[in-house]
Parts: C-alpha cells; structure tokens; sequence
C-alpha cells in the first residue's frame, strides 16, 4: 500500500459515497487507475464494505447501553448459543470478546430504559448468564468509524 492507496483510504473513510471523479481529483490521479486502486483494496479486503451511517436519534434509539456480561460456561455449545442470541436481537449492534473480569462488552442501542428491559430480558431468556452489568451512555464525546492510517 503507498502513500495514493492511503489517501484514497482517508477520504473513502470519511465519505464512502465520495464520486470517483473527485476522489481521483483529490489524489492526482485519473479516474480509471483511480478506480482500479479502490478496486484492489476491495478485493484485497482491506475495504470490506460500504454502508450507510444512520443518526440514532432519528431513528428512535438515542440511548446507548455498554453491557458487560460474565458467564461461567466457555463451551464451544455454550458460544455459539451465546453469538446466535446476540445476533437475533437487532438492537445489539457490537459484541467483543474480552480479555480480564469482563468476558463480552455490548453495545446496545435502544429507544429508552424501558426498551433496554427488554432487550436485557430477552438476553437472559436465550442464553445462560452469570453476570450481566449495564452503563447508559450519558453524552458522546468522540464518534468515528474511520481507522488510524498510521501504522500501515
């Protein structure tokens, strides 16, 4: 990857919809090897898809609720029952595997306290859990999809 491949990167993370004929504008280079370049980090996987970023609030899900869940089971049966829960409730839109006290932190967005009860309640009926603590975030201070370039 050059420095081109990286720029590209810089302005795709920022506006995915950027048309080609700007992007390759922006990068001095023409549309076609423009184009080619965007090609090759799709192909290579370092694009892995472009989607559309939705505001929550206009959504009817301003609430957003970090989960840490603990559980005493770490089976192969117990996970996968546990990831196909998670990913039958739609308002859980992250889920990490964590190292230390905690063994998964969720990201839950929801329209109200009373929406995340239900979540939570569906949780704990799909799948068996020792631990389940919630924080609600009170104001977001930084908010980015775009990924640090400097270490490629």
């Amino acid at each position: 990857m050059d420095k081109k491949d990286l720029q590209i990167l810089s302005i795709l993370q920022r506006n995915g919809a950027t048309p080609l004929a700007e992007l390759a504008q922006a990068v001095n280079l023409s549309s076609t090897p423009c184009w080619r370049r965007v090609q090759k980090l799709y192909e290579e996987g370092v694009i892995r898809r472009q989607v559309a970023l939705c505001d929550p609030a206009r959504l009817n899900v301003p609430v957003t609720v970090f989960v840490s869940v603990r559980t005493s089971q770490h089976s192969d049966a117990w996970m996968k029952k546990f990831v196909q829960a998670t990913r039958d409730i739609s308002e859980i839109v992250e889920i990490y595997r964590m190292s230390g006290d905690v063994d998964y932190l969720l990201k839950v967005v929801v329209p109200d306290i009373a929406g995340y009860d239900a979540v939570y309640k569906r949780l704990i009926k799909s799948v068996d859990l020792q631990d389940v603590s919630s924080s609600f975030a009170m104001e977001v201070l930084k908010s980015t999809t775009a990924l640090p370039l400097d270490y490629v």
